[in-house]
């Protein structure tokens, strides 16, 4: 049984000092316009087998805020609390996280319908099932 990474990023980021003020959810539905937000969502990936199952996942986080510079802010805190936290051994829930890597840097995609500032980045993991 393959488990949801996107729940355990969720978890690791929820955990975070720097986040406590912050929305963060993997479900889009859960926030309300307005409410500064951490949006993570699984964008791909792919299983790879040598001397053990490894999956890689590619997680692509979304900041929204009404205030663009604390938009910015946030997404690069989120880069480096993924790049640094969710390597080397870090176990999260079930899953065991073995490496991680910067695949987009945050970008500005301002959202046209609620009209927040928007900035998304991509990152991607190694982990197994712990």
């Amino acid at each position: 049984m393959s488990l949801d990474p996107i729940a355990c990023v969720v978890s690791y980021l929820r955990s975070q000092p720097d986040l406590y003020q912050v929305v963060v959810t993997g479900d889009m539905g859960a926030r309300e316009v307005g409410d500064t937000t951490v949006y993570v969502e699984h964008d791909g990936g792919y299983r790879r087998d040598r001397d053990a199952e490894v999956d890689r996942v590619y997680v692509a986080y979304e900041v929204y805020s009404l205030d663009r510079e604390e938009a910015a802010e946030l997404s690069f805190k989120v880069r480096n609390l993924l790049l640094r936290g969710l390597r080397n051994g870090v176990t999260v829930g079930d899953l065991y996280f073995l490496d991680s890597r910067d695949e987009e840097m945050p970008d500005y995609e301002p959202d046209d319908t609620s009209r927040e500032h928007a900035y998304c980045g991509v990152v991607s993991f190694y982990y197994q099932q712990a």
